[in-house]
Protein backbone atom coordinates (compact mmCIF):
# COMPACT_ATOMS: atom_id res chain seq x y z
CA UNK A 1 0.00 0.00 0.00
CA UNK A 2 2.95 2.63 0.58
CA UNK A 3 4.19 1.69 -2.66
CA UNK A 4 1.38 2.60 -3.83
CA UNK A 5 0.98 5.95 -2.19
CA UNK A 6 4.09 6.77 -3.38
CA UNK A 7 3.33 5.83 -7.23
CA UNK A 8 0.35 7.87 -6.76
CA UNK A 9 2.05 10.77 -5.08
CA UNK A 10 4.32 10.41 -8.13
CA UNK A 11 1.81 10.84 -10.78
CA UNK A 12 0.11 13.82 -9.15
CA UNK A 13 3.24 15.43 -9.34
CA UNK A 14 3.74 14.68 -13.03
CA UNK A 15 0.60 15.94 -13.61
CA UNK A 16 0.99 19.62 -11.64
CA UNK A 17 4.72 19.94 -13.54
CA UNK A 18 2.64 19.40 -16.86
CA UNK A 19 0.09 22.23 -15.85
CA UNK A 20 2.59 24.52 -14.08
CA UNK A 21 4.49 23.75 -17.61
CA UNK A 22 1.81 24.58 -19.79
CA UNK A 23 1.56 28.19 -18.10
CA UNK A 24 5.29 29.02 -17.81
CA UNK A 25 4.87 28.28 -13.91
CA UNK A 26 7.49 26.75 -12.01
CA UNK A 27 6.43 24.69 -8.73
CA UNK A 28 8.08 26.02 -5.65
CA UNK A 29 11.40 24.26 -4.25
CA UNK A 30 10.29 21.36 -1.02
CA UNK A 31 6.41 21.49 -2.69
CA UNK A 32 5.23 17.44 -1.97
CA UNK A 33 2.19 15.94 -2.87
CA UNK A 34 0.68 15.08 0.74
CA UNK A 35 -1.46 12.51 0.47
CA UNK A 36 -3.60 11.49 3.65
CA UNK A 37 -7.18 8.82 3.82
CA UNK A 38 -10.16 10.77 3.69
CA UNK A 39 -11.95 11.30 6.80
CA UNK A 40 -15.37 10.13 5.89
CA UNK A 41 -16.58 6.52 4.15
CA UNK A 42 -17.25 7.13 0.64
CA UNK A 43 -14.86 9.54 0.13
CA UNK A 44 -12.35 6.81 -1.72
CA UNK A 45 -9.20 5.86 -0.59
CA UNK A 46 -6.39 8.46 -0.42
CA UNK A 47 -6.95 12.84 -0.68
CA UNK A 48 -4.72 15.28 -1.61
CA UNK A 49 -4.91 19.16 -1.13
CA UNK A 50 -2.03 19.97 -3.64
CA UNK A 51 -4.61 22.25 -5.47
CA UNK A 52 -5.73 24.35 -2.95
CA UNK A 53 -2.15 24.59 -1.78
CA UNK A 54 -0.98 25.69 -5.04
CA UNK A 55 -4.46 27.67 -6.51
CA UNK A 56 -2.80 30.81 -5.87
CA UNK A 57 0.15 29.80 -7.91
CA UNK A 58 -2.42 28.98 -10.79
CA UNK A 59 -4.50 32.23 -10.09
CA UNK A 60 -7.09 29.63 -10.08
CA UNK A 61 -9.58 28.44 -7.77
CA UNK A 62 -8.84 25.00 -6.15
CA UNK A 63 -11.41 23.06 -7.53
CA UNK A 64 -10.86 24.29 -11.24
CA UNK A 65 -7.16 23.26 -10.24
CA UNK A 66 -7.84 19.89 -8.94
CA UNK A 67 -10.03 19.71 -12.26
CA UNK A 68 -7.10 19.82 -14.64
CA UNK A 69 -5.14 17.94 -12.30
CA UNK A 70 -7.41 14.95 -12.78
CA UNK A 71 -7.87 15.51 -16.48
CA UNK A 72 -3.59 14.97 -17.10
CA UNK A 73 -3.29 12.04 -14.75
CA UNK A 74 -3.76 9.63 -17.82
CA UNK A 75 -4.58 5.79 -17.50
CA UNK A 76 -3.39 4.11 -14.41
CA UNK A 77 -4.15 0.44 -13.90
CA UNK A 78 -4.67 1.14 -10.00
CA UNK A 79 -6.68 4.07 -9.74
CA UNK A 80 -10.66 2.82 -10.45
CA UNK A 81 -11.61 6.87 -9.86
CA UNK A 82 -11.27 10.36 -9.22
CA UNK A 83 -13.24 12.76 -7.67
CA UNK A 84 -13.13 16.60 -7.51
CA UNK A 85 -14.77 17.70 -3.45
CA UNK A 86 -15.17 20.75 -2.40
CA UNK A 87 -13.08 22.74 -2.06
CA UNK A 88 -10.37 21.67 -4.00
CA UNK A 89 -9.64 18.32 -3.17
CA UNK A 90 -8.60 14.92 -5.11
CA UNK A 91 -9.86 11.98 -4.05
CA UNK A 92 -9.04 8.48 -5.18
CA UNK A 93 -10.11 4.92 -5.55
CA UNK A 94 -8.22 2.84 -6.10
CA UNK A 95 -9.20 -0.80 -7.93
CA UNK A 96 -9.41 -4.12 -6.59
CA UNK A 97 -5.84 -5.00 -6.97
CA UNK A 98 -4.86 -3.36 -3.84
CA UNK A 99 -6.98 -5.22 -1.58
CA UNK A 100 -4.67 -8.46 -2.66
CA UNK A 101 -1.60 -6.24 -2.47
CA UNK A 102 -1.99 -5.42 1.42
CA UNK A 103 -2.54 -9.01 2.10
CA UNK A 104 0.25 -9.99 0.38
CA UNK A 105 2.91 -7.39 2.07
CA UNK A 106 1.38 -8.49 5.54
CA UNK A 107 2.00 -11.98 4.91
CA UNK A 108 5.05 -11.53 3.37
CA UNK A 109 6.92 -9.09 5.81
CA UNK A 110 5.21 -11.19 8.93
CA UNK A 111 6.66 -9.55 11.88
CA UNK A 112 8.86 -6.72 9.57
CA UNK A 113 5.11 -5.73 8.52
CA UNK A 114 5.40 -1.92 8.78
CA UNK A 115 8.79 -1.67 9.80
CA UNK A 116 10.93 1.49 8.33
CA UNK A 117 14.51 2.77 7.82
CA UNK A 118 13.67 6.29 8.37
CA UNK A 119 15.53 6.38 11.42
CA UNK A 120 18.48 4.96 9.20
CA UNK A 121 20.58 3.26 12.38
CA UNK A 122 20.95 6.84 13.97
CA UNK A 123 21.33 6.54 18.23
CA UNK A 124 18.67 7.92 19.37
CA UNK A 125 18.19 8.54 23.62
CA UNK A 126 15.10 7.80 25.43
CA UNK A 127 15.27 8.57 28.93
CA UNK A 128 12.62 7.89 31.64
CA UNK A 129 10.82 6.84 35.03
CA UNK A 130 14.07 8.15 36.08
CA UNK A 131 12.22 8.56 39.72
CA UNK A 132 14.09 9.48 42.89
CA UNK A 133 15.11 6.22 44.53
CA UNK A 134 13.32 7.04 47.52
CA UNK A 135 10.24 4.60 47.23
CA UNK A 136 8.22 2.26 44.88
CA UNK A 137 7.29 3.39 40.87
CA UNK A 138 3.84 4.59 41.79
CA UNK A 139 1.32 5.14 39.33
CA UNK A 140 2.60 8.12 37.83
CA UNK A 141 5.60 6.67 37.10
CA UNK A 142 3.77 3.55 35.62
CA UNK A 143 2.37 6.11 32.66
CA UNK A 144 6.19 7.45 32.32
CA UNK A 145 7.49 3.86 31.85
CA UNK A 146 4.68 2.60 29.69
CA UNK A 147 4.90 5.59 27.63
CA UNK A 148 8.45 5.39 27.00
CA UNK A 149 9.04 1.49 26.38
CA UNK A 150 6.65 2.36 23.81
CA UNK A 151 8.49 4.89 22.40
CA UNK A 152 11.35 3.23 22.53
CA UNK A 153 10.10 0.09 20.97
CA UNK A 154 8.49 2.30 17.33
CA UNK A 155 11.28 4.70 17.18
CA UNK A 156 13.33 1.01 16.72
CA UNK A 157 10.69 -0.07 14.38
CA UNK A 158 11.10 2.89 12.37
CA UNK A 159 15.03 2.06 11.96
CA UNK A 160 16.44 4.13 15.22
CA UNK A 161 19.06 2.60 17.13
CA UNK A 162 17.43 3.20 20.38
CA UNK A 163 18.69 3.59 23.98
CA UNK A 164 16.81 3.26 27.13
CA UNK A 165 17.66 4.85 30.00
CA UNK A 166 16.69 5.44 34.10
CA UNK A 167 18.54 8.78 35.51
CA UNK A 168 19.10 7.83 39.18
CA UNK A 169 18.23 10.88 41.46
CA UNK A 170 21.34 9.43 44.07
CA UNK A 171 22.43 12.76 45.19
CA UNK A 172 20.85 15.91 46.78
CA UNK A 173 18.70 16.50 49.94
CA UNK A 174 15.85 14.16 49.23
CA UNK A 175 18.96 11.28 49.78
CA UNK A 176 20.09 12.61 52.94
CA UNK A 177 16.37 12.53 54.32
CA UNK A 178 15.11 9.39 52.81
CA UNK A 179 18.63 8.06 54.73
CA UNK A 180 17.56 9.91 58.05
CA UNK A 181 13.85 8.03 57.70
CA UNK A 182 15.60 4.55 57.75
CA UNK A 183 17.97 5.79 60.28
CA UNK A 184 14.92 6.79 62.72
CA UNK A 185 13.13 3.71 61.90
CA UNK A 186 15.89 1.44 63.02
CA UNK A 187 16.38 3.31 65.84
CA UNK A 188 12.65 2.93 66.69
CA UNK A 189 13.27 -0.79 66.50
CA UNK A 190 15.50 -0.49 69.46
CA UNK A 191 13.24 0.95 71.44
CA UNK A 192 15.52 4.08 71.13
CA UNK A 193 13.40 6.79 68.70
CA UNK A 194 13.66 9.52 70.57
CA UNK A 195 17.72 9.85 69.63
CA UNK A 196 16.92 9.80 66.03
CA UNK A 197 13.61 11.93 65.31
CA UNK A 198 11.91 10.84 62.17
CA UNK A 199 12.86 13.91 59.88
CA UNK A 200 10.08 16.66 58.59
CA UNK A 201 10.54 15.49 55.20
CA UNK A 202 11.27 11.60 55.35
CA UNK A 203 9.67 9.02 54.01
CA UNK A 204 7.16 7.33 56.15
CA UNK A 205 5.88 4.39 54.01
CA UNK A 206 6.21 0.91 54.98
CA UNK A 207 8.81 -0.09 53.10
CA UNK A 208 11.02 1.80 55.03
CA UNK A 209 10.60 -0.33 58.29
CA UNK A 210 11.28 -3.45 55.94
CA UNK A 211 14.67 -1.71 54.86
CA UNK A 212 15.32 -0.76 59.02
CA UNK A 213 14.53 -4.18 60.23
CA UNK A 214 16.88 -5.61 57.09
CA UNK A 215 19.81 -3.73 58.45
CA UNK A 216 19.20 -3.96 62.08
CA UNK A 217 19.45 -8.25 61.01
CA UNK A 218 22.18 -7.68 59.01
CA UNK A 219 24.30 -5.43 61.56
CA UNK A 220 22.82 -5.63 65.03
CA UNK A 221 22.32 -2.75 67.09
CA UNK A 222 26.36 -2.05 67.02
CA UNK A 223 25.13 1.24 64.38
CA UNK A 224 22.84 3.25 67.38
CA UNK A 225 26.06 3.71 69.30
CA UNK A 226 28.18 5.25 66.48
CA UNK A 227 26.98 9.42 65.94
CA UNK A 228 24.09 10.06 64.05
CA UNK A 229 26.39 12.22 61.02
CA UNK A 230 28.64 8.93 60.88
CA UNK A 231 25.94 6.77 59.81
CA UNK A 232 23.08 8.80 57.82
CA UNK A 233 25.77 8.40 54.96
CA UNK A 234 25.31 4.35 54.99
CA UNK A 235 21.50 4.00 55.77
CA UNK A 236 21.50 6.20 52.50
CA UNK A 237 23.43 3.85 50.49
CA UNK A 238 21.69 0.49 51.78
CA UNK A 239 17.98 2.40 51.51
CA UNK A 240 18.63 3.36 47.89
CA UNK A 241 20.26 0.35 47.07
CA UNK A 242 17.12 -1.41 47.94
CA UNK A 243 14.55 0.56 46.71
CA UNK A 244 16.96 0.57 43.28
CA UNK A 245 16.02 -3.13 43.60
CA UNK A 246 12.27 -2.72 44.10
CA UNK A 247 12.30 -0.49 41.37
CA UNK A 248 14.01 -2.77 39.12
CA UNK A 249 11.56 -5.72 39.93
CA UNK A 250 8.39 -3.76 39.37
CA UNK A 251 9.31 -2.29 36.30
CA UNK A 252 11.35 -5.84 34.96
CA UNK A 253 7.75 -7.39 35.75
CA UNK A 254 5.85 -4.45 33.33
CA UNK A 255 7.88 -5.15 30.70
CA UNK A 256 10.43 -2.32 31.07
CA UNK A 257 13.90 -2.97 30.93
CA UNK A 258 16.64 -0.48 30.30
CA UNK A 259 20.08 -0.28 28.62
CA UNK A 260 21.55 2.32 31.24
CA UNK A 261 21.30 3.28 34.82
CA UNK A 262 22.97 6.28 34.76
CA UNK A 263 23.65 7.63 38.77
CA UNK A 264 23.71 11.46 39.05
CA UNK A 265 26.75 10.93 41.34
CA UNK A 266 28.62 9.80 38.86
CA UNK A 267 28.85 12.98 37.55
CA UNK A 268 30.82 14.30 40.19
CA UNK A 269 32.98 12.00 39.87
CA UNK A 270 34.59 12.22 36.87
CA UNK A 271 35.62 15.93 35.41
CA UNK A 272 31.90 16.66 33.03
CA UNK A 273 30.54 19.52 35.45
CA UNK A 274 33.13 21.60 35.43
CA UNK A 275 34.30 20.75 31.70
CA UNK A 276 30.62 21.66 31.34
CA UNK A 277 30.75 25.19 32.68
CA UNK A 278 33.67 25.99 31.16
CA UNK A 279 32.55 24.78 27.81
CA UNK A 280 29.46 27.41 28.71
CA UNK A 281 31.48 30.02 30.05
CA UNK A 282 33.37 30.11 26.90
CA UNK A 283 30.50 30.32 24.91
CA UNK A 284 29.32 33.26 26.73
CA UNK A 285 26.42 31.52 28.61
CA UNK A 286 28.35 31.48 32.32
CA UNK A 287 29.55 33.58 34.26
CA UNK A 288 31.06 34.52 38.06
CA UNK A 289 29.44 36.91 39.83
CA UNK A 290 28.88 37.50 44.09
CA UNK A 291 31.16 34.50 44.49
CA UNK A 292 28.56 31.83 42.54
CA UNK A 293 28.78 30.73 38.91
CA UNK A 294 25.31 31.68 36.91
CA UNK A 295 23.77 30.58 33.43
CA UNK A 296 23.09 33.24 31.38
CA UNK A 297 19.33 32.18 30.85
CA UNK A 298 17.82 35.64 30.68
CA UNK A 299 19.87 35.40 27.09
CA UNK A 300 16.71 32.72 26.39
CA UNK A 301 13.96 34.53 27.54
CA UNK A 302 14.12 33.82 31.29
CA UNK A 303 13.06 35.93 33.88
CA UNK A 304 16.59 35.97 35.26
CA UNK A 305 19.90 34.08 35.55
CA UNK A 306 20.09 30.99 37.06
CA UNK A 307 22.49 29.57 39.69
CA UNK A 308 25.01 27.06 38.94
CA UNK A 309 27.28 26.85 41.94
CA UNK A 310 26.51 28.44 45.05
CA UNK A 311 28.72 31.22 46.67
CA UNK A 312 29.41 28.08 49.18
CA UNK A 313 31.09 26.21 46.15
CA UNK A 314 27.83 23.97 46.16
CA UNK A 315 26.32 23.08 42.53
CA UNK A 316 22.90 23.18 42.13
CA UNK A 317 20.04 20.38 40.91
CA UNK A 318 20.25 22.35 37.76
CA UNK A 319 23.85 21.94 36.94
CA UNK A 320 23.67 18.15 37.52
CA UNK A 321 21.09 18.69 34.48
CA UNK A 322 23.21 20.64 32.18
CA UNK A 323 26.08 18.21 32.69
CA UNK A 324 23.98 15.23 32.28
CA UNK A 325 22.91 17.29 28.89
CA UNK A 326 26.21 17.39 28.17
CA UNK A 327 27.32 13.99 29.02
CA UNK A 328 24.39 12.49 26.35
CA UNK A 329 25.77 14.41 23.63
CA UNK A 330 29.40 12.92 24.45
CA UNK A 331 28.10 9.92 24.31
CA UNK A 332 27.31 10.48 20.49
CA UNK A 333 23.35 10.59 20.83
CA UNK A 334 22.04 11.89 17.49
CA UNK A 335 18.56 12.64 19.55
CA UNK A 336 17.76 12.88 23.03
CA UNK A 337 14.14 12.15 24.16
CA UNK A 338 13.08 12.81 27.71
CA UNK A 339 9.82 11.76 29.17
CA UNK A 340 8.94 13.72 32.33
CA UNK A 341 5.86 14.06 34.14
CA UNK A 342 3.74 17.40 33.65
CA UNK A 343 4.74 18.87 37.22
CA UNK A 344 8.17 19.48 35.15
CA UNK A 345 6.46 21.51 32.13
CA UNK A 346 8.06 24.54 33.96
CA UNK A 347 11.43 23.55 33.43
CA UNK A 348 11.25 22.71 29.59
CA UNK A 349 12.43 25.99 28.58
CA UNK A 350 14.84 25.96 30.61
CA UNK A 351 16.43 22.79 29.30
CA UNK A 352 15.72 23.99 25.80
CA UNK A 353 17.81 26.77 26.51
CA UNK A 354 20.44 24.64 27.87
CA UNK A 355 20.35 22.81 24.92
CA UNK A 356 21.00 25.86 22.64
CA UNK A 357 23.77 26.81 25.16
CA UNK A 358 25.61 23.82 24.17
CA UNK A 359 25.62 24.72 20.64
CA UNK A 360 22.87 21.71 19.63
CA UNK A 361 20.12 22.47 17.22
CA UNK A 362 16.79 22.20 18.65
CA UNK A 363 15.59 18.86 16.56
CA UNK A 364 18.01 17.46 18.55
CA UNK A 365 15.88 17.41 22.23
CA UNK A 366 11.99 16.21 22.76
CA UNK A 367 10.68 16.70 25.50
CA UNK A 368 7.73 14.64 26.70
CA UNK A 369 5.03 15.65 28.76
CA UNK A 370 2.80 12.55 31.23
CA UNK A 371 0.23 14.05 32.35
CA UNK A 372 -1.21 12.65 35.92
CA UNK A 373 -3.23 9.10 36.49
CA UNK A 374 -6.56 9.47 38.27
CA UNK A 375 -7.53 5.94 39.85
CA UNK A 376 -10.91 5.00 39.90
CA UNK A 377 -13.01 1.98 40.88
CA UNK A 378 -15.92 1.80 39.18
CA UNK A 379 -15.98 5.21 38.79
CA UNK A 380 -15.31 6.22 42.19
CA UNK A 381 -11.91 7.81 42.57
CA UNK A 382 -9.62 5.86 44.59
CA UNK A 383 -7.16 8.31 46.98
CA UNK A 384 -3.89 8.47 46.80
CA UNK A 385 -1.22 10.64 48.88
CA UNK A 386 2.52 10.33 48.40
CA UNK A 387 3.54 12.41 51.52
CA UNK A 388 1.14 10.57 53.89
CA UNK A 389 2.48 6.71 52.18
CA UNK A 390 -0.94 5.62 51.26
CA UNK A 391 -0.44 6.05 47.61
CA UNK A 392 -0.93 3.63 45.07
CA UNK A 393 1.98 1.60 43.56
CA UNK A 394 2.28 0.20 40.07
CA UNK A 395 3.05 -2.99 41.43
CA UNK A 396 -0.45 -2.83 43.29
CA UNK A 397 -2.17 -1.98 40.31
CA UNK A 398 -0.41 -4.86 38.43
CA UNK A 399 -1.15 -7.91 40.64
CA UNK A 400 -4.95 -6.82 40.55
CA UNK A 401 -5.34 -6.22 36.47
CA UNK A 402 -2.24 -7.60 35.43
CA UNK A 403 0.24 -5.90 33.61
CA UNK A 404 -1.31 -5.86 29.80
CA UNK A 405 -3.87 -4.24 30.88
CA UNK A 406 -2.15 -2.11 32.50
CA UNK A 407 0.07 -1.03 29.84
CA UNK A 408 -2.68 -0.56 27.35
CA UNK A 409 -4.77 1.89 29.60
CA UNK A 410 -1.31 4.13 30.24
CA UNK A 411 -0.59 4.23 26.36
CA UNK A 412 -4.58 4.51 25.44
CA UNK A 413 -4.95 8.42 25.20
CA UNK A 414 -2.46 10.75 24.25
CA UNK A 415 0.61 11.51 26.94
CA UNK A 416 -0.68 14.97 27.64
CA UNK A 417 -4.05 14.25 28.62
CA UNK A 418 -5.18 13.40 31.96
CA UNK A 419 -5.85 9.45 32.22
CA UNK A 420 -8.38 8.34 34.11
CA UNK A 421 -7.76 3.97 34.74
CA UNK A 422 -10.24 2.67 35.88
CA UNK A 423 -9.45 -0.78 37.91
CA UNK A 424 -12.56 -2.74 37.60
CA UNK A 425 -12.95 -1.55 33.78
CA UNK A 426 -9.22 -3.23 33.43
CA UNK A 427 -10.55 -6.15 35.08
CA UNK A 428 -13.97 -6.98 32.54
CA UNK A 429 -13.76 -9.81 30.02
CA UNK A 430 -15.76 -7.18 27.61
CA UNK A 431 -15.22 -4.90 24.95
CA UNK A 432 -15.33 -2.19 27.81
CA UNK A 433 -12.06 -3.18 28.14
CA UNK A 434 -9.65 -2.23 25.08
CA UNK A 435 -7.21 -4.05 25.90
CA UNK A 436 -9.07 -7.68 26.54
CA UNK A 437 -11.08 -6.21 22.99
CA UNK A 438 -7.75 -6.35 21.04
CA UNK A 439 -6.71 -9.77 22.27
CA UNK A 440 -9.41 -11.33 21.79
CA UNK A 441 -9.38 -10.18 18.00
CA UNK A 442 -6.46 -11.90 17.85
CA UNK A 443 -7.60 -15.09 20.22
CA UNK A 444 -10.54 -15.36 17.61
CA UNK A 445 -8.36 -15.33 14.02
CA UNK A 446 -6.12 -18.37 15.86
CA UNK A 447 -9.31 -20.10 16.29
CA UNK A 448 -10.21 -19.43 12.81
CA UNK A 449 -7.06 -20.89 11.87
CA UNK A 450 -7.08 -24.07 14.82
CA UNK A 451 -10.75 -25.19 13.13
CA UNK A 452 -9.80 -24.76 9.36
CA UNK A 453 -7.10 -27.38 10.10
CA UNK A 454 -9.15 -29.46 12.76
CA UNK A 455 -11.37 -29.77 8.97
CA UNK A 456 -8.40 -30.23 7.12
CA UNK A 457 -8.60 -26.84 4.83
CA UNK A 458 -5.03 -26.34 3.28
CA UNK A 459 -4.18 -22.58 4.26
CA UNK A 460 -3.78 -21.21 0.38
CA UNK A 461 -0.99 -19.55 -0.91
CA UNK A 462 -0.96 -15.87 -1.32
CA UNK A 463 -0.58 -15.88 -5.00
CA UNK A 464 -3.80 -17.62 -4.60
CA UNK A 465 -5.93 -14.89 -3.65
CA UNK A 466 -8.18 -13.17 -6.16
CA UNK A 467 -8.45 -9.46 -6.39
CA UNK A 468 -12.24 -9.60 -6.52
CA UNK A 469 -12.90 -11.88 -4.32
CA UNK A 470 -12.82 -9.45 -1.58
CA UNK A 471 -15.78 -6.54 -2.37
CA UNK A 472 -18.24 -6.87 0.84
CA UNK A 473 -17.76 -3.68 3.03
CA UNK A 474 -16.46 -5.34 6.25
CA UNK A 475 -14.15 -7.15 4.13
CA UNK A 476 -13.18 -3.99 2.88
CA UNK A 477 -13.09 -1.79 6.01
CA UNK A 478 -10.87 -4.80 7.23
CA UNK A 479 -8.55 -4.31 4.65
CA UNK A 480 -8.20 -0.70 4.97
CA UNK A 481 -7.36 -1.31 8.69
CA UNK A 482 -4.75 -3.70 7.59
CA UNK A 483 -2.66 -1.11 5.40
CA UNK A 484 -3.03 1.71 7.53
CA UNK A 485 -0.72 -0.55 10.35
CA UNK A 486 2.56 1.12 8.34
CA UNK A 487 1.46 4.37 8.41
CA UNK A 488 0.09 4.75 12.54
CA UNK A 489 3.90 2.95 13.05
CA UNK A 490 5.48 5.23 10.91
CA UNK A 491 3.53 8.39 12.82
CA UNK A 492 3.85 7.27 16.05
CA UNK A 493 7.75 7.29 15.57
CA UNK A 494 7.95 10.19 13.54
CA UNK A 495 5.56 12.46 16.23
CA UNK A 496 6.13 10.15 19.31
CA UNK A 497 3.09 9.57 19.62
CA UNK A 498 2.46 5.61 21.32
CA UNK A 499 -1.22 6.42 22.16
CA UNK A 500 -1.44 6.12 17.92
CA UNK A 501 -0.25 2.24 18.24
CA UNK A 502 -3.28 1.08 20.65
CA UNK A 503 -5.69 3.10 19.05
CA UNK A 504 -5.05 1.44 16.30
CA UNK A 505 -5.18 -2.30 17.82
CA UNK A 506 -8.95 -0.51 19.13
CA UNK A 507 -9.50 0.00 15.50
CA UNK A 508 -8.14 -2.64 13.53
CA UNK A 509 -9.94 -4.92 16.39
CA UNK A 510 -13.32 -3.52 15.71
CA UNK A 511 -12.45 -3.88 12.14
CA UNK A 512 -12.17 -7.55 12.57
CA UNK A 513 -14.77 -8.02 14.92
CA UNK A 514 -17.46 -6.91 12.47
CA UNK A 515 -15.71 -8.87 9.94
CA UNK A 516 -16.06 -12.08 12.12
CA UNK A 517 -20.00 -11.33 13.25
CA UNK A 518 -21.15 -10.71 9.34
CA UNK A 519 -19.13 -13.45 7.39
CA UNK A 520 -18.36 -16.49 7.52
CA UNK A 521 -14.59 -17.65 6.73
CA UNK A 522 -14.91 -21.44 6.31
CA UNK A 523 -17.35 -23.27 4.82
CA UNK A 524 -17.83 -20.61 1.87
CA UNK A 525 -17.09 -21.10 -1.91
CA UNK A 526 -13.37 -21.91 -2.33
CA UNK A 527 -12.66 -18.87 -4.00
CA UNK A 528 -13.97 -16.88 -1.25
CA UNK A 529 -12.80 -18.88 1.57
CA UNK A 530 -9.51 -18.84 0.66
CA UNK A 531 -9.62 -14.95 0.07
CA UNK A 532 -10.89 -14.42 3.57
CA UNK A 533 -8.91 -16.82 5.36
CA UNK A 534 -5.84 -14.81 4.01
CA UNK A 535 -7.50 -11.52 5.35
CA UNK A 536 -7.93 -12.81 8.26
CA UNK A 537 -4.15 -14.15 8.56
CA UNK A 538 -3.04 -10.80 7.26
CA UNK A 539 -5.19 -9.11 10.19
CA UNK A 540 -3.40 -11.17 12.78
CA UNK A 541 -0.20 -10.35 11.07
CA UNK A 542 -1.11 -6.42 12.05
CA UNK A 543 -2.87 -6.76 15.19
CA UNK A 544 0.35 -9.33 16.62
CA UNK A 545 2.46 -6.44 15.31
CA UNK A 546 0.87 -3.95 17.26
CA UNK A 547 0.29 -5.70 20.52
CA UNK A 548 4.02 -6.35 20.08
CA UNK A 549 5.10 -2.63 19.60
CA UNK A 550 2.91 -2.11 22.88
CA UNK A 551 4.65 -4.84 24.83
CA UNK A 552 1.45 -6.59 25.22
CA UNK A 553 1.11 -10.43 24.59
CA UNK A 554 -1.04 -11.94 21.94
CA UNK A 555 -3.02 -14.45 23.53
CA UNK A 556 -4.09 -17.55 21.40
CA UNK A 557 -6.77 -18.78 23.57
CA UNK A 558 -9.23 -16.73 25.66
Amino acid sequence: MEDKKEKLALLIRKAIDEAASSKGLKIPDGFSVLLERPRREGQGDWATNAAMQLAKLFGAKPAELAGEIASRLGECADIAGVEVAMPGFLNFTLTDNWIADIIKDALKQGKNYGRSDSGQGRRIQVEFVSANPTGPIHLGHGRGAAVGDVVSSVLEFAGWKAEREYYINDAGLQMENLGKSTQSRYFALLGREAEAPFPKDGYPGDYIDGIAKRILDENGPSLADRPLEETVAFFRDETCKDVLEFIKKDLSDFGVSFDVWFSERSLFEGDIVPRTIALLKSRGFAYESEGAVWFRSTEFGDDKDRVMVRNNGITTYFTSDIAYLQDKYERGFDRLVYVWGADHHGYVPRIRSVNKALGASDDRLDIMLIQFVSLLRDGVPVSMSKREGTFVTLREVMDEVGRDATRFSFVNRKCDSHLEFDLEVAKRTSSDNPVYYVQYAHARICSIMREAASRGVRMPDISEIEPGALSDPFEIRLAKEISRFPEEAQKAASNLEPHRIALYASSIAEAFHAFYNSKKVLGEEERVMNARLLLTAAAKVAISNALSLLGISAPEKM
